[in-house]
């Protein structure tokens, strides 16, 4: 299958040498930015699995959720809510509702990466936050392909070990929530989410998100509110369509009368 690449554009280059096309990443940098995210948030599973076991679970249990669910909100919603001691289908529908986002990333990531349909059901493993905030900034086919396949085997790697060290190490600790290990995964997350939040839509869009999710936690299932919050996004592109339609110090009635105005001339 023919790559998506940006076409090459002649430049001047050393002789012998090799030239970037235009809009290209070289795949180390990839590689590079890939397993910074991958080793970072791998090393939380740590969290979970001293939370997961302090929880209850058995060690079974805790390594199968990360081998078999890997998408550590979900995990961490699903121990959470059975340490306060709710029922577990409500439980695990609370972490079911939070999981049914990569499903979204999923149709998105499909396009870009085109995998052979052999892979997929493979890849469709590895679609969680982390491998979509690496695959969809890259510039060509090739680079994202490397960048969710380093951060998804990286991070799958290095979750499920961390996991397992975290749940064996859980009665060294003693009371786990006294270290409030639960937020370490989510706490990572948005220390390298913050960064790409550069333009004032983008900054809107996730302070709405996050009101609304905070504000419907305490009335909601688990789950439910971070889903909801995703209408931060239609809700702020709407408000600023029609203040940029409107314009400083024009109303709707100012413009009609400026379009009939110029359908006279």
């Amino acid at each position: 299958m023919a790559e998506q690449t940006t076409p090459l554009r002649a430049t001047a280059g050393p002789p012998g040498g090799s030239t970037l096309a235009a809009g290209t990443k070289p795949d180390s940098a990839v590689v590079r930015d890939a397993l910074g995210v991958g080793i970072a948030v791998g090393l939380s599973g740590f969290a979970f699995g001293v939370t997961s076991a302090g929880s209850g679970l058995s060690l079974l249990q805790t390594c199968a959720l990360s081998l078999l669910v890997f998408t550590g909100a979900s995990q961490f919603a699903l121990v959470g809510a059975l340490a306060a001691g709710g029922n577990p289908y409500t439980a695990a529908a609370g972490a079911f509702f939070l999981g049914v986002r990569n499903a979204f990333y999923g149709l998105r990531l499909s396009q870009l990466l085109a995998l052979p349909r052999a892979l997929r059901p493979l890849a469709a493993q590895w679609v969680i936050d982390e491998t979509t905030a690496v695959t969809l900034p890259q510039p060509t086919r090739r680079a994202a392909r490397i960048g969710f396949t380093v951060t998804g085997l990286t991070l799958y790697v290095l979750w499920n070990l961390t996991t397992l060290v975290g749940a064996l190490g859980a009665e060294a600790l003693g009371d786990t929530d006294a270290w409030g290990l639960d937020a370490a995964g989510p706490a990572v997350f948005l220390a390298l989410l913050a960064p790409m939040l550069k333009s004032t839509t983008e900054r809107l869009t996730a302070a709405l998100a996050v009101l609304l999710a905070l504000g419907l936690l305490p009335v909601l299932p688990a789950g439910v509110p971070v889903l909801l919050s995703a209408l931060s996004a239609p809700v702020v592109l709407f408000l600023l369509g029609r203040a940029k339609g409107h314009g400083p110090g024009r109303t709707g009635t100012e413009d009609a009368g400026a379009t009939r105005a110029e359908g006279g001339r």
